[in-house]
C-alpha cells in the first residue's frame, strides 16, 4: 500500500486511477458475439472479419467508400416544415429531430452525392438508418426526389443505398404523400431513360420498401439484410404460422425473385460501377459530363 491508497480521499483515489478509453473501442458481432476492435471493422468496411457480418453503415462512411478518391459534392435539398404537426409524445418531435441531427450531422435521414465511381458520373443517395431509424418524412422524401431529378438533368444514374424502419410517424398523413411522390420521380427517371440501382441494406422496411426501394431496374441487396414491408413477428402474429427459415433475408429473397443478386459489401462498388457502364452503355469509355473537377477532399457543407 502506498500513500495514495493510504491518505488520499476515495473520490480523488478513483480520479487518480481512472483510465480514459473510448466507448467504441470493441465491437460486438450480433451473430456469433465475437468481439473485435471498432478500427479493423471500420477499416474493413463495416464487416466483421472472421464472420463477414455487415453492420449498418453511415451516410459519409458510404459515400467515401463508392466515390473516387472518396470526393463528390454535396446536393442542396430544398427546406420543409420541421413540425409541421407540432406532434409530441413521451417528447416533442422538434427535440427528436434536433438530438438526431446532433448525433448524426446530417441534416435528415438522406444524404446525397453528385462524383464519379470509377470514372462514371453518378448521384448516390445514402438512407443513414441512426438518424431516427432511417424513417421516411417531408425532408427525406424530399431529398430522393431532387437526387432523382439531378440525375435526369446530368445524364446519370441514380444509386439509392435503402435502410429503413418505415414512414416517420410524427409527421402523420404527410410522410405518407412522399411514397406516391417519389414514386413519380423514379417514374421521370425512367422515362429519361437513366438507370436507378436501388441497394438494400439491413434492415429496409415498411413505407419505404413499398415504395422508391423496390422499384430500381437493378435490385441489389448486402448479405443478411431484413428487408419486408411488415417484421417477421408481425407477420407470424398476423398468420399465426411459423415463417420459414430466413424469411424476409437478401438470401431468401434472391432465391424467390424479388432480388436480382445479394452482393458482399467488398464487391459492391465494383459491381455498381460495372452496372453504370453497361446500362448507360459506356463499356469502354465513361461519359464525360459537365461536373466540376473533384477536389482533394469530399465538400462537406450540409444540404
Amino acid at each position: 500500500m502506498n500513500w495514495i491508497s493510504n491518505v488520499v480521499r476515495p473520490k480523488i483515489r478513483n480520479f487518480l486511477n481512472r483510465r480514459e478509453s473510448p466507448e467504441n473501442l470493441w465491437i460486438k458481432c450480433p451473430e456469433t458475439g465475437q468481439l473485435v476492435f471498432f478500427k479493423d471493422v471500420e477499416t474493413n468496411q463495416f464487416v466483421i472479419p472472421g464472420s463477414n457480418y455487415h453492420m449498418r453503415m453511415g451516410a459519409v462512411a458510404r459515400l467515401k467508400s463508392m466515390f473516387d478518391g472518396e470526393t463528390w459534392l454535396d446536393i442542396a435539398v430544398p427546406e420543409v416544415a420541421t413540425d409541421p404537426l407540432k406532434f409530441r409524445d413521451e417528447r416533442r418531435y422538434a427535440d427528436r429531430l434536433k438530438d438526431a441531427r446532433t448525433k448524426t450531422g446530417l441534416a435528415d435521414a438522406i444524404k446525397l452525392g453528385l462524383g464519379k465511381l470509377d470514372g462514371t458520373p453518378v448521384v448516390i443517395g445514402v438512407q443513414d438508418f441512426d438518424f431516427m431509424g432511417g424513417s421516411l418524412g417531408m425532408a427525406a422524401g424530399e431529398a430522393v426526389i431532387v437526387g432523382l431529378e439531378t440525375a435526369v438533368d446530368r445524364g446519370t444514374p441514380f444509386i439509392m443505398f435503402a435502410a429503413s424502419g418505415g414512414a416517420r410517424m410524427q409527421e402523420g398523413i404527410l410522410s405518407l404523400m412522399q411514397l406516391p411522390r417519389t414514386t413519380v420521380a423514379v417514374q421521370k427517371l425512367r422515362e429519361a431513360k437513366r438507370p436507378y440501382i436501388v441497394v438494400l441494406t439491413n434492415p429496409t422496411t415498411g413505407g419505404v420498401t413499398a415504395s422508391y426501394a423496390m422499384l430500381g431496374d437493378v435490385q441489389i441487396a448486402e448479405p443478411g439484410a431484413l428487408v419486408g414491408f411488415a417484421g417477421p413477428r408481425v407477420i407470424e402474429q398476423t398468420i399465426r404460422e411459423k415463417l420459414p427459415e430466413g424469411f424476409q433475408k437478401s438470401e431468401y429473397l434472391r432465391d424467390h425473385g424479388m432480388v436480382d443478386m445479394v452482393v458482399h459489401r467488398h464487391e459492391l462498388r465494383a459491381t455498381l460501377a460495372n452496372l453504370c457502364r453497361v446500362l448507360t452503355k459506356t463499356a469502354t469509355a465513361p461519359v464525360r459530363t459537365n461536373l466540376p473537377a473533384p477536389a482533394t477532399a469530399a465538400v462537406s457543407a450540409q444540404a
